[in-house]
């Protein structure tokens, strides 16, 4: 696979070679006869395909009765090739490599050369526009769920804000590498998150406490925040974190850095569900966007839940809302 590199210097990145690489699955469902119900459903930062797997179900939001769904570990998350398990692994391995990537399973390990819809969440949001992007023929309809076109610049100095705590571990080497795992750095790193992944309103009104039953702050953050990304190899991290950096649907020879122009190129039909209160892709960003695709709808999700809403595991409010909107769409 041909992988962008030198993420942090270049505007247009020089090509690196990422050789033999791995992409990781899980299918879900039956490929109908006419290949014509394939969803494709990719992770999203430092996630794996059975963190996500909780909203395939009959009653859920992807029915696999009805659909053939396709989960693609990132490159990245330690599952499919990822710094942690990979030597030379490229400085970026982008969206858009990651989107390469999975038409190729498609294609010559599973026959699919056409799909009913990318579904994604945060990162997976960023993969569900680029193939529209990317591949307009081969993709009917995208949910952008919590996701933007272009990485705005706001959402980059909260990423840079993580690969600074990382890169500041005495742990940290240079160039990504560590010699032992920062537990230090990547307790720090969950409690960061835990600011930007829900929202003041979350806070305010006390879900910390009553949604989890913890019964105060603290304990909210050590036990849902402290440990969370210490299952996660650091150099790992820092990959996603750079992919997110980055992304930006235009940045292709294709497109040539026009995003208005990548926009209006693509011809699947795009749902845009944002949460209402998401701090790292704002409601604004995707109002941005709208005017510049053809076939689109805007649905914020009315939540409390910031990012967390477009991942409604412990919102059963927020699920029903998405189950109902995503159900809609792909009937639509």
């Amino acid at each position: 696979m041909k992988a962008s590199s030198n993420w942090a210097t270049t505007r247009w990145p020089r090509v690196a070679q990422l050789p033999r690489a791995r992409l990781a699955w899980k299918t879900h469902g039956t490929l109908s006869p006419s290949g014509d119900n394939v969803i494709l459903y990719p992770t999203s930062f430092a996630v794996r395909h059975g963190d996500i797997e909780w909203l395939i179900s009959p009653e859920g939001i992807l029915d696999p009765t009805r659909w053939f769904i396709v989960i693609v570990d990132m490159f990245g998350n330690g599952l499919s090739s990822s710094p942690s398990n990979t030597p030379d692994y490229p400085a970026l391995v982008s969206a858009a490599d990651n989107v390469s990537a999975q038409r190729r399973l498609l294609r010559e390990h599973l026959g699919v050369q056409r799909l009913a819809c990318v579904y994604g969440w945060s990162m997976g949001a960023q993969q569900a526009y680029h193939w529209a992007a990317l591949y307009p023929d081969e993709v009917e309809r995208v949910v952008v769920n919590c996701g933007s076109a272009r990485t705005a610049v706001h959402n980059q100095v909260f990423l840079d804000s993580l690969i600074a705590t990382l890169e500041a571990a005495p742990e940290h080497l240079g160039q990504g590498r560590f010699s032992a795992p920062p537990a230090a750095a990547l307790r720090a790193f969950g409690r960061i998150y835990a600011a930007w992944a829900l929202s003041q309103d979350f806070f305010r009104a006390d879900l910390h406490r009553s949604a989890f039953g913890a019964p105060d702050l603290e304990t909210f953050l050590r036990a849902n925040w402290d440990g969370r990304f210490a299952a996660r190899h650091a150099q790992d991290l820092l990959a996603h974190l750079r992919g997110w950096h980055a992304s930006d649907i235009s940045a292709n020879a294709r497109h040539g850095g026009d995003l208005t122009a990548a926009l209006r190129a693509i011809t699947a039909r795009v749902l845009l569900m944002p949460g209402a209160t998401d701090l790292y892709f704002r409601v604004a960003d995707n109002e941005l966007e709208l005017p510049h695709l053809r076939h689109a709808r805007l649905l914020p999700i009315p939540s409390v839940w910031g990012h967390l809403a477009g991942n409604p595991q412990r919102s059963p409010e927020d699920a029903a809302f998405v189950r109902a909107a995503v159900r809609e769409w792909l009937a639509s």
